[in-house]
C-alpha cells in the first residue's frame, strides 16, 4: 500500500486545521451485548465525523453482512454499488439519527434468501411437508428464461436487482444494544439486458414504471420480514434506487422513500427524493445546470493548458433539490518525476482556490495509470482545500 503524507504548500500556512481532528487519548471502547443472539460487540468511543454512524464491531473487525456477495454479483455498475449503500446510510438519518443510533450491515435477510427473492417467481418449489403458502418466492415475474420467446422476455422483465438490508440500533442499557430500525433499499433496472433465441436484447424502464413496480415489492417485502420473529414488531424504512446502466460513468439515483413504524404492516407516504448525479461535460449539464457546466470547462482548459500531457477529465456533481452538493473531478496525466506531481498538485490547488464556489464540497482525484497522485479536498464553508499527495 502506498504512503499518504500531506503536501505542504505555500499558501497553507497551518495543514492541521484542515484536516479531520482525532482525541489524542487512545480509542475507549464499549463492550455491548445483543440479547438477540448473545453476540459480544463493540461500539468505538469517537466516530469520524459528526454525521457518520458509529458502527457495530466484532472484537475483531466490523460486523459483516449476512448477505454481503448479493450486491457485487447482480449490479453491473460499481459506482452503482457505492452509490446505493451510501445512499441507503444517508436517507436512513432522516428517521434514525446518528446521535443516537448506532449502524449495523443487514444481519436478518441472508444470502440465499436474497437470492431467491431476486429470482423469478415460480423457481422455488416447496418440501414434499411443506404449504406451497409458506414458500418464500422470487419476486421478479414469472417465466421460462430456457424456453421463454423475445415477446415474453418483454412483457415479463426483471425490474428488482438487488436488495439491500442496514440495521440501526440503540444502547439499551450500559452493556445492551437492540436492534431499533431497519432500512431496506431496493434496486431497481433501468435497461433490462436479456437473450432470447441468441440474440441479445435491451428493453428500457421509464422512471415512473420503476417507481409502480417499486412500491409493489415493498409491500411484498414488507410482508415477508414481518413474519420474522425478530423484525415483527422493528421500524422499517424503504428506499427505492433506479440504477444506471452497466456503461454509464455516473451512478444512479434514489427516487422515493416510505416511513413504515413498527406496528403497521403496509407501506404508505411515499415521499419522492429529488437528487440526481450529472456527468461533466455533458449535453445534461449544458442544458439544465449551465453555470457549473461553464466553471467545469474553464477549470479543464486551464488544467490542459499548463499540462501537455493532460489527457482527459470528468467530473460527477451530485444535486440535491437542484442544487449543486459536491463535485469530484478525475485527471488522469502520465507524470515523469515526483517534482511533476507536486508542482501540477500545487498549480491545481490553487486553481480550486480560485475558480469554484464555497456552498458546496469539491473533490479532485489526480492519477496516473491506475495509482492515484494527489488528493485535493476542499469542503463546503471552509477556506483552504485539504491536499495530500501519495510516494
Amino acid at each position: 500500500m502506498r504512503k499518504m503524507h500531506a503536501l505542504l504548500l505555500s499558501s497553507l500556512l497551518v495543514i492541521s486545521a484542515c484536516t479531520p481532528v482525532f482525541d489524542n487519548r487512545e480509542e475507549v471502547i464499549q463492550e455491548t451485548k445483543d440479547e438477540s443472539n448473545n453476540q459480544s460487540a463493540i461500539i468505538p468511543n469517537y466516530n469520524m465525523s459528526e454525521q457518520d454512524y458509529r458502527m457495530i464491531l466484532t472484537e475483531s473487525s466490523p460486523k459483516v453482512s449476512s448477505a454481503r456477495t448479493v450486491t457485487t454479483n447482480q449490479m453491473g455498475n460499481r459506482m452503482d454499488i457505492d452509490e446505493f449503500e451510501r445512499g441507503l446510510r444517508r436517507h436512513s438519518k432522516e428517521y434514525f439519527s446518528p446521535d443516537d443510533y448506532f449502524f449495523q450491515p443487514g444481519q436478518y435477510l441472508d444470502g440465499d434468501t436474497l437470492f431467491t427473492w431476486l429470482g423469478r417467481e415460480g423457481n422455488v418449489q416447496p418440501d414434499e411437508d411443506q404449504d406451497p403458502e409458506d414458500v418464500e418466492d422470487g419476486l421478479n415475474p414469472e417465466l421460462n428464461e430456457e424456453e421463454a420467446s423475445e415477446e415474453e422476455f418483454r412483457e415479463n422483465p426483471r425490474y428488482i436487482s438487488n436488495i439491500i438490508e442496514q440495521n440501526y440500533l440503540v444502547k439499551k442499557d450500559e452493556n445492551v444494544v437492540e436492534l431499533s430500525g431497519v432500512t431496506i433499499g431496493i434496486s431497481l433496472r433501468t435497461v433490462y439486458n436479456f437473450t432470447a433465441d441468441d440474440r441479445s436484447y435491451s428493453v428500457d424502464h421509464s422512471t415512473e414504471e420503476l417507481l409502480q413496480k417499486g412500491k409493489e415489492y415493498a409491500d411484498e417485502i414488507l410482508q415477508r420480514i414481518r413474519e420474522r420473529e425478530e423484525l415483527k414488531d422493528v421500524p422499517v424504512v424503504f428506499a427505492l434506487y433506479e440504477e444506471e446502466e452497466a456503461s454509464s460513468k455516473i451512478p444512479g439515483k434514489f427516487l422515493s422513500k416510505a416511513y413504515v413504524d413498527e406496528s403497521s404492516s403496509t407501506v404508505s407516504g411515499w415521499n419522492s427524493i429529488n437528487e440526481k448525479h450529472v456527468l461533466f461535460p455533458s449535453d445534461e449539464a449544458e442544458e439544465n445546470h449551465f453555470d457549473d457546466a461553464q466553471i467545469f470547462s474553464d477549470f479543464r482548459k486551464e488544467v490542459s493548458d499548463y499540462f501537455p500531457n493532460f489527457v482527459g477529465m470528468i467530473g460527477n456533481g451530485f444535486y440535491v433539490d437542484n442544487n449543486l452538493r459536491d463535485i469530484s473531478i478525475e485527471i488522469p496525466i502520465q507524470f515523469q518525476s515526483e517534482s511533476e506531481v507536486v508542482g501540477f498538485t500545487q498549480y491545481v490547488y490553487s486553481l480550486v482556490n480560485e475558480m469554484f464556489a464555497d456552498h458546496y464540497n469539491v473533490q479532485i482525484n489526480i492519477h496516473s495509470m491506475d495509482e492515484t497522485e494527489s488528493l485535493i479536498v476542499k469542503k463546503a464553508g471552509e477556506q483552504e482545500p485539504f491536499v495530500h499527495v501519495y510516494e
